[in-house]
């Protein structure tokens, strides 16, 4: 009777975590998911957790990036209200790869913001993502978080 139990339990979260990891898969392929950063690791500098809601906005017809920069800027241009991370372009490639057997990689590339190279995802089937932000006049800049519906 006890292992019937057990069974049973292990069944349901394995169907559970299946329905997670469709979800997860249909959020990247439809291209409507929000990351949600937790922490930032510069080139040049050290881990930060974050305190305020940092976050990227992906949907089919628009990229909102709010995130923050730290380190060195080659080119700087002067925006006095906002970090260089923090746009919103509606012209972008995306494009989605198998990551190992647990996972996706997702490469955004903005093609209407002519310092941002890519942002490139790596996002697990639990849910949990990095973003590695690589730009032609900064330093690159990583961060580690989270996806979730809009």
């Amino acid at each position: 009777m006890l292992a019937s139990l057990s069974q049973c339990s292990t069944a349901q979260k394995n169907s559970k975590d299946n329905a997670q990891k469709i979800s997860y898969k249909n959020m990247i392929d439809s291209q409507h998911f929000v990351f949600e950063a937790q922490s930032v690791n510069p080139l040049r500098g050290r881990f930060r957790n974050l305190t305020s809601l940092y976050e990227v906005r992906v949907n089919k017809d628009s990229l909102i990036s709010y995130l923050p920069f730290f380190g060195r800027a080659y080119n700087p241009q002067y925006n006095p209200t906002g970090s260089a991370l923090d746009f919103t372009s509606t012209n972008f490639s995306y494009t989605v790869t198998p990551y190992k057997k647990n996972g996706w990689n997702v490469i955004i590339k903005p093609k209407d913001k002519n310092d941002i190279e890519q942002y490139f995802f790596t996002i697990y089937d639990n849910g949990t993502a990095s973003l590695n932000v690589t730009s032609y006049s900064r330093d690159a800049i990583s961060f580690n978080g989270y996806i979730q519906k809009k």
